[in-house]
């Protein structure tokens, strides 16, 4: 005998558990992706879950690069270095060794790849990804359509990657697959950031996320106090990885 459908009291009690992809408008969503901690407080009170989540394309929108953006995943590089490799794919400054170290950031673990273009970029990260050989990947793109993206979002998907897309902020006007995406504006003593878009309620308020190595307002328009310094030679692509670090 088939079971009877439930009636409208027992509809009702169903827990959002049931229905992993599925949340009220007013509350904030339970992931089934694993999820480790931003090592920031005030962020992790706002996303579901309470931290980063694996397996999924989390997007960074910038202002300007170098402007507290590695500073705000220090935390949870610095976790993943200890065991696994990560990757900075297309970074606009190169990476720079000493500030990984003083970071807690294994540099052994830790590799450049630069493309010839946007092309290579996008096809190195998905297979990055799809390998699961790595612990977490970055990837830096000024355009990205919405093809790759969705790619993109896929392969993050089949793999247990913590996966970071840096874009402009002006890229928050575009549609896009990935369930959480945050910009980032300059602040002193840190950085402001705002969530448009998390499996939750929508988040009309900017947060302050205080980061002690934030430089001041002359040496952002210096670009060389971040982990990443700008080059003084033309990059040309990288065929070894593990001979790239600086």
């Amino acid at each position: 005998m088939s079971q009877a459908n439930p009636s409208i009291e027992q509809q009702a009690s169903l827990s959002p558990l049931s229905f992993p992809d599925v949340w009220r408008a007013n509350e904030m969503a339970v992931c089934r992706a694993s999820t480790l901690t931003t090592g920031f407080e005030i962020l992790d009170h706002e996303l579901p879950n309470a931290g980063w989540p694996r397996s999924n394309l989390i997007e960074l929108l910038l202002q300007q690069s170098g402007i507290g953006e590695m500073q705000l995943l220090k935390p949870i590089l610095a976790r993943l270095s200890q065991s696994q490799k990560i990757a900075l794919i297309q970074p606009p400054y190169l990476p720079q060794r000493m500030a990984c170290q003083s970071w807690g950031i294994d540099t052994s673990r830790l590799f450049w790849i630069k493309a010839k273009s946007t092309a290579d970029a996008l096809w190195s990260t998905e297979q990055i990804l799809k390998n699961g050989s790595y612990g977490a990947v970055i990837l830096w793109q000024t355009n990205c359509r919405a093809e790759s993206l969705r790619r993109l979002n896929l392969a993050a998907q089949t793999t247990d990657t913590w996966f970071w897309l840096m874009r402009p902020i002006s890229s928050a006007r575009e549609a896009s697959p990935s369930p959480l995406r945050i910009s980032l504006r300059p602040a002193t003593g840190g950085v402001a950031l705002n969530l448009i878009k998390r499996r939750g309620p929508q988040s009309e308020q900017a947060l302050f996320i205080p980061l002690a190595d934030m430089p001041t307002p002359k040496q952002i328009l210096d670009n060389n106090h971040a982990v990443l310094v700008k080059p003084t030679f033309s990059a040309t692509t990288i065929r070894d990885p593990s001979s790239i670090l600086v």
